[in-house]
């Protein structure tokens, strides 16, 4: 998603309407994600992680089913950059392991501009590295798996265009596109050069590269990929094979997925039926062909229906999102047989009928999808919110963020899916062991 600058919506006085189970909530929340600053001790063991792994349509760790309840916090390294901020940082990755969410994405880029990772093409700023090490060692710390995106397709955080314009001031004979990203061999070196660099950084905290660290859940080549210029889908297709094949060179310890839309392509037979409009398959971007190579070990999927339709209501949009997370999980059974990921999905307050209930009605939507396939070994693998905060971050926010928290109503979800998720396979997430009782007292 684009992350425009906007102030923090107030708190929706959850509990006007919850009075008891919202106080009860929210005392429960601080004293389990903020009870560490203030004194108590959970006496938590260092928490080991092992590396999460692909057999069939289901992901597994220590040969146990893996099914995700997670959420996007995209800004955690630009962060953590200012020493003042890190509280902000263990806080929300804290309050995440305390709802049972076992995975973060986020980005591990920031390519020119304003506390830029790579200041120039192969030139990397010391300090931004030892930040998103420190978001590393944090989310290890509380069992917090990470999914790392490596460059971005829109305009923020530096993105493809920034690496276009590297390019022109190399005098590199380039399209007025910056789709051109996706085939110029300057660029292409540009980012694997970048590639390896952070594939093979050694954490200053930890002592081990990434490569090698289990805490690193996957790596996603590109935010929403899209290649207009070239809508047969051919360009881009040929970045991904070199792109992952590349990565798969370096690192075969972790999970690697494209980071696409879901849209199906020119070429496939649902671009009729399974896009939400027509423009979707001009894109240059096909969900199936895409996620079809081996070096690829699961699909993304991004469910934005409030902004894919314009003139349609919210009970039509909900319909919709429904049909298209069906479509996906049956692409992940019959075609790809791999795992299907939801790594953004989110409802905008900024639409004209908006009502926060809508919100839990949409999210409650996605969870009961990703819990259905979890109960039947189906290929629907796991959902990841768009996107948490913490309380004074309003230029982090979009207008589908969300302090998870502040809203009761939206808490209980989260934390009932997590509880359900680690009771339908035996197994409560290490993080959660202290709330136990938390879990068996669950509305399920």
């Amino acid at each position: 998603m684009v992350q425009s600058p906007m102030s923090r919506k107030l708190a929706r006085n959850g509990g006007l309407f919850y009075p008891v189970i919202g106080f009860a909530l929210v005392v429960t929340f601080l004293y389990l994600a903020f009870g560490d600053l203030w004194g108590f001790n959970f006496n938590r063991e260092e928490i080991k992680l092992s590396f999460v792994e692909r057999n069939g349509t289901q992901f597994f760790v220590d040969g146990k089913a893996f099914y995700i309840n997670g959420w996007n916090s995209y800004w955690l390294m630009d962060h953590a950059v200012d020493y003042s901020n890190r509280p902000r940082i263990k806080g929300i990755l804290q309050a995440g392991a305390k709802m049972g969410l076992t995975v973060c994405r986020t980005w591990a880029f920031n390519d020119g501009g304003y506390n830029a990772l790579q200041i120039s093409p192969g030139r990397f700023d010391e300090r931004v590295f030892r930040a998103l090490d420190h978001v590393i060692a944090e989310a290890r710390k509380n069992g917090i798996r990470l999914m790392l995106s490596l460059v971005n397709n829109l305009h923020a955080f530096g993105g493809k265009t920034e690496y276009v314009k590297w390019a022109e001031k190399e005098g590199v004979a380039l399209s007025s596109s910056n789709d051109s990203f996706f085939y110029d061999p300057t660029i292409r070196r540009y980012f694997k050069n970048y590639v390896k660099t952070v594939l093979t950084r050694r954490n200053i905290y930890t002592g081990m590269e990434y490569r090698d660290d289990p805490t690193i859940f996957a790596w996603e080549l590109i935010n929403e990929p899209r290649c207009m210029t070239d809508p047969s889908g051919d360009t881009l297709q040929d970045w991904i094979e070199e792109m992952s094949t590349f990565v798969k060179s370096i690192d075969r310890k972790h999970l690697l997925t494209v980071g696409l839309e879901g849209f199906y392509g020119r070429k496939s037979p649902k671009r009729s039926t399974g896009n939400p409009e027509f423009w979707a398959a001009d894109l240059g971007s096909d969900f199936i062909r895409n996620s079809m190579l081996s070096t690829i070990d699961f699909a993304s999927v991004h469910v934005y229906p409030d902004h894919w339709f314009h003139d349609k209501n919210f009970e039509e949009k909900l319909k919709f999102a429904a049909k298209w997370m069906l479509s996906h999980i049956e692409d992940g059974d019959k075609e790809l047989r791999k795992p299907i990921m939801f790594t953004e999905f989110g409802l905008s307050n900024e639409n004209e009928d908006f009502e926060p209930a809508q919100r839990d009605r949409f999210y409650k939507m996605v969870l009961d999808f990703i819990y259905k396939s979890a109960k039947r070994n189906r290929s629907g693998a796991g959902s990841f919110f768009w996107q948490f905060l913490v309380e004074g971050m309003e230029l982090y926010n979009d207008d589908f963020g969300i302090v998870p928290w502040e809203r009761p109503s939206t808490y209980q979800l989260i934390t009932e899916q997590s509880c359900r998720l680690a009771k339908e396979h035996g197994v409560l997430p290490t993080q959660m062991e202290h709330s136990k009782d938390f879990c068996a007292s669950t509305r399920l």
